[in-house]
């Protein structure tokens, strides 16, 4: 994918690059469906990795950033799996340049939901079912090699597999996903997980990487 096709629709941090206050996440509890916009290329050529979050926290909302609250190991994770040339601070919002990046190694994220929560216990399981089937209908438009959902406990009740363990999924088991995308369950990054720490994470990720490239 050339740069020059990658031209970003993204809106800047609500907040102008400044660190959200208590205040600012608050506002952010809403309703609205689109609380972060996605990273895709405008056309899907070359999409390697479609990284699907399960819905953005409060701060990631507010910066409209992905897994930008401090703390989280998604970012650290990525560089130190060789995903990203650099550590990417999305604290204060996505550095435009970091958006390329991501879209010319190809790679894109999204969210099973886009409304803000504190937390992802706050969603039901028929939002995670809608949601789940929804990915489903936007893979032939998107078009990635491979997907890797970010949360075990939200992919089984999504996608009603309640016995799915980490790692690469038999997508025969899930009606209606394309055999074509590979997909991935990955532990979820948040500082709060405190199962997989950073090195952990990005040792799945380069696991993830390795089997697309393949």
């Amino acid at each position: 994918m050339s740069e020059e096709n990658n031209v970003s629709s993204r809106r800047p941090s609500p907040l102008g690059g400044r660190k959200p206050t208590k205040d600012d996440l608050a506002a952010f509890a809403t309703d609205d469906p689109n609380a972060i916009d996605d990273i895709l290329p405008p056309d899907s050529e070359g999409l390697k990795l479609l990284i699907v979050g399960i819905n953005p926290g409060l701060w990631t909302a507010a910066v409209n950033a992905p897994f930008a609250r401090p703390g989280n190991r998604f970012w650290p994770s990525l560089h130190q799996a060789g995903l990203t040339d650099h550590l990417v601070d999305a604290s204060r919002g996505l550095d435009p340049a970091d958006e390329q990046q991501l879209l010319r190694r190809g790679i894109g994220l999204t969210n099973l939901i886009g409304r803000a929560t504190v937390r992802a216990d706050e969603l039901s399981r028929q939002e995670l079912r809608d949601a789940a089937a929804h990915l489903i209908d936007r893979l032939p438009v998107i078009r990635p090699r491979a997907v890797a959902i970010a949360g075990i406990t939200s992919f089984r009740v999504g996608y009603r597999q309640p016995k799915a363990q980490f790692g690469e999924q038999d997508t025969s088991l899930i009606d209606g996903w394309p055999p074509e995308v590979a997909l991935h369950v990955v532990p979820q990054p948040s500082g709060l997980n405190a199962h997989y720490q950073v090195a952990d994470l990005a040792r799945i990720w380069r696991e993830v990487w390795d089997s697309i490239e393949e």
